[in-house]
């Protein structure tokens, strides 16, 4: 049963019950504050209803395509979260893309997608002119007095129709993930995956119409969207959205927005305690504070219980997975700093080594594998990803663990040679390909450096064939890859050390090279 009231001849969604992203909105009344811009417009749930309606009559109206992607390149921002639910209202599916690709970038991953449309901020942008190379729609967004208005070629779309409503097993979400090869992997998330994932978070937390989140995560992960988000919209709070994150005003906005809570990596959970006292960040400000992407030091933790107060709820996460499979549980439940909780809405097991399907026993270590209905079906056009990823039934996340008699997940390394900076996943296979695209670069191999503020940071090393030095090659990667890939330091060296049988192991960069800077 969906229930609906009219206003000015616009739907507004009050209560419905499908289990579908067009109907992911769940406020206690209509003219609750929905979405929150800090120096700019705030909009009620009706308002916000009302505005994703008209804009995926727009998108339909236009001919855009149920089940194809559309290519979402813009910031945190209210146009963003109009338009990732407008496209998911039109069935079309949702391809959000981080700013700072390169125009290479945006090409593998439009290409991959196999995106109909790319949406992109007016004026110069990158991702418009990879577009523009693949000959890929461009359409221009823009706000006028929280209306969106949407041009092609300086002329604004106007003509809408009434888009079919999505079913539960179409796509609406469609990213990328980085693996051990250099090829990243495509993701596409059903309405039902991205449903349960909200479901299992906002119960988890239990977010209610009361809670106010301040978003600081980019908006096109996992973490910043499901994690904080559209969780957040499913319980009927309010949502905070910043442009970026700045420590400088995070305490301001969270005073003025009486926050509840805000989710991040450690990174910047280590940047706020930082400036905690310069900011005079209050105490017992949040119900609790969530970390998630990357593993927090228990020292941290215990700092930041320690300085604000709030419980902290450790969680684990993946894309594959539409984000959350375990996290600390809420008080009064026991929080054990250095693991990442307990399973939330998911089946976790941990599976021998070997990938046989032989599950291990309490406290042994092993793969960390799920099931759960927020699991991905499988990788795009990738059986051999699909063979290797799924056991019987068991999804492997590349992650090693081990389970205590409680259920509490420990994380203990990664079988995946992900490097994870600040939550960032990287390849490192796909910068090897990169520096050895340079003319003076015969051999490249980088790796990861553990690194007090982001976790983990790149690292490379190099033997050349002709002349150049660090600075030149970082100059090279800087206009090859977004900023976070760039390696923080290069080692020119005259041979990369190999095992017996002429292999290189990452594992041992580490030893062998950051001793010599």
């Amino acid at each position: 049963m969906v229930t609906t009231v009219s206003v000015n001849k616009t739907l507004i969604f009050v209560l419905m019950s499908s289990n579908t992203l067009a109907h992911l909105l769940n406020p206690s009344t209509p003219s609750d504050d929905a979405i929150i811009v800090p120096d700019g417009p705030t909009i009620s749930y009706s308002q916000y209803a009302n505005e994703i309606e008209r804009v995926a009559g727009l998108l339909a109206g236009t001919g855009v395509m149920p089940g194809r992607p559309v290519s979402i390149i813009l910031p945190n921002s209210l146009e963003f979260m109009i338009l990732f639910l407008a496209v998911a209202r039109a069935g079309a599916v949702a391809a959000p893309l981080n700013s700072e690709y390169t125009i290479e970038e945006f090409k593998f991953f439009m290409e991959d997608a196999n995106s109909q449309l790319a949406i992109v901020p007016q004026g110069a942008h990158k991702g418009r002119d990879a577009a523009n190379e693949l000959g890929i729609t461009v359409v221009d967004t823009s706000l006028d007095n929280g209306s969106l208005v949407l041009q092609e070629n300086g002329k604004p779309w106007t003509k809408s129709s009434d888009p079919k409503p999505p079913s539960e097993e179409d796509v609406a979400l469609f990213l990328h993930t980085s693996g051990t090869t250099s090829r990243p992997k495509g993701v596409p998330l059903t309405h039902a995956n991205l449903m349960k994932s909200i479901d299992n978070i906002k119960t988890h937390y239990e977010l209610t119409p009361e809670d106010t989140s301040i978003i600081v995560m980019p908006l096109f992960h996992v973490h910043g969207l499901m994690g904080a988000s559209l969780s957040t919209l499913n319980s009927g709070g309010s949502l905070v959205i910043p442009p970026r994150f700045s420590a400088s005003n995070f305490w301001e906005l969270q005073k003025t927005n009486s926050a509840t809570w805000y989710s991040a990596v450690p990174t910047i959970h280590q940047i706020l305690l930082m400036r905690a006292d310069e900011e005079n960040a209050p105490h017992e400000s949040f119900r609790f504070i969530r970390s998630c992407s990357s593993a927090l030091a228990p020292a941290v933790f215990k700092r930041l219980e320690n300085r604000f107060g709030s419980p902290v709820l450790e969680a684990y996460g993946m894309t594959e997975a539409s984000h959350q499979m375990s996290s600390s549980p809420m008080p009064p439940g026991k929080r054990i700093p250095g693991t990442v909780g307990q399973a939330t809405g998911v089946d976790i097991a941990i599976m021998d080594m070997e990938a046989t399907g032989k599950l291990q026993n309490t406290g042994d270590i092993g793969e960390v594998v799920i099931k759960g209905d927020n699991v991905m079906h499988g990788y795009n056009n990738n059986p051999e990803a699909n063979a290797e990823a799924f056991v019987n039934g068991w999804f492997r996340t590349g992650d090693q663990g081990f389970l205590d008699s409680e259920g509490y997940l420990s994380l203990t390394g990664r079988i995946k040679e992900l490097i994870n900076r600040g939550g960032e996943k990287i390849s490192p296979l796909e910068i090897d390909g990169i520096l050895l695209k340079h003319p003076a670069v015969a051999e490249a191999v980088c790796f990861a450096v553990p690194d007090e503020k982001y976790g983990e940071v790149v690292h490379a090393a190099v033997v050349l064939k002709s002349e150049t030095d660090e600075d030149a090659i970082r100059t090279y990667c800087r206009d090859e890859m977004a900023s976070f890939k760039v390696p923080d330091a290069i080692y020119i060296t005259d041979k990369l050390p190999r095992t017996a049988t002429g292999k290189i192991q990452r594992r041992h960069m580490v030893e062998a090279f950051t001793k010599l800077g």
